[in-house]
C-alpha cells in the first residue's frame, strides 16, 4: 500500500515537472516574441524619424532658399544699384536674414503648399487693393469735411488666425488700410487705433482676418476652395 502511494506521488510530481517545464518553454517563447517584435518596432521608429528627419531638413533648405530669392529680389529692386559691392552686400544680409526668419514665411498649421499660398495671394490682391482704394477716399473725406466728423477709437479684439506669419499679414494690412493703425499684438489679441466708427465697424466685421486666413490656409477657416485644393494634392500623391 505504501509502495503504490509513493508511486502515485512520483508520477503526479513528474507530471507537475513536466506542467511546469511546457509553461517556461510557452514563457520564453512569448518573450522571445516580445522581444523580437520590441526590437522590430524599434527599428521601424528610428526609420521613420532618420526618413522624419530628412524630410525636415529637404523642407527647411528649400524654405531658406526661396526665402532668400525673394528678399534678395526686393533688394535689388528697392536698392536699384547693380554694382559689385551693393550685390555682395545684399547677398551676405539677405543670406543672415534668411537663416534667422525662414520658418517664419513658410510656417503653416496645414498643408503649407506654397504654390496655392500665392495663388490666392494673387487672388486677394484685387480685394485688399480696393480696400486701400476706398479708405483713402473715406478719410479724404473725413479730411475736407467742415465739420472733421471724426471720432478715433482702440479696437482690441482676439484674432482665429493662428501663425505668426498670419499675425503679421494682418498686422501689415491693417496699417496700409488708411483710417487704421495696429498698435500692438499681445498673445493674438490686437489693439488696433481706428479714425471714426464706419472704419471701426468695417474692420469688426472680420472679412479681413478671413481673408488672410484663406491666404495662408490656416486649420479654423474652412473654405469650399480648401477641399478642393486638398483633393487635387491628394490626387497627385496618389
Amino acid at each position: 500500500m505504501e509502495v503504490t502511494v509513493l508511486i502515485q506521488t512520483a508520477d503526479k510530481a513528474f507530471e507537475i515537472l513536466e506542467k511546469a517545464r511546457n509553461e517556461a518553454r510557452e514563457l520564453l517563447y512569448s518573450s522571445a516574441k516580445i522581444a523580437s517584435e520590441t526590437k522590430s518596432l524599434e527599428a521601424k521608429r528610428a526609420e521613420q524619424a532618420f526618413l522624419s528627419g530628412a524630410q525636415h531638413t529637404k523642407l527647411a533648405i528649400r524654405n531658406y532658399t526661396l526665402t532668400f530669392f525673394m528678399l534678395f529680389a526686393f533688394w535689388v529692386l528697392l536698392s536699384g544699384r547693380l554694382d559689385l559691392f551693393h550685390l555682395t552686400l545684399g547677398v551676405l544680409s539677405c543670406l543672415l536674414i534668411s537663416y534667422l526668419s525662414y520658418d517664419l514665411l513658410f510656417a503653416n498649421v496645414r498643408i503649407g503648399d506654397i504654390r496655392i499660398m500665392f495663388k490666392r495671394f494673387f487672388a486677394a490682391a484685387p480685394w485688399f487693393l480696393s480696400q486701400i482704394f476706398t479708405a483713402n477716399l473715406h478719410v479724404a473725406y473725413l479730411a475736407l469735411s467742415p465739420k472733421m466728423p471724426i471720432d478715433p477709437s482702440i479696437l482690441r479684439f482676439n484674432t482665429k488666425l493662428e501663425s505668426d506669419i498670419s499675425w503679421v499679414a494682418l498686422a501689415n494690412s491693417i496699417t496700409l488700410t488708411p483710417g487704421t493703425i495696429t498698435i500692438d499684438i499681445r498673445d493674438g489679441e490686437f489693439f488696433v487705433h481706428a479714425i471714426d466708427k464706419k472704419v471701426a465697424s468695417d474692420l469688426d466685421t472680420g472679412e479681413m482676418e478671413d481673408k488672410i486666413a484663406h491666404v495662408f490656409m490656416e486649420a479654423d477657416h474652412i473654405y469650399i476652395q480648401d477641399i478642393l485644393d486638398v483633393s487635387r494634392i491628394f490626387g497627385e500623391l496618389k
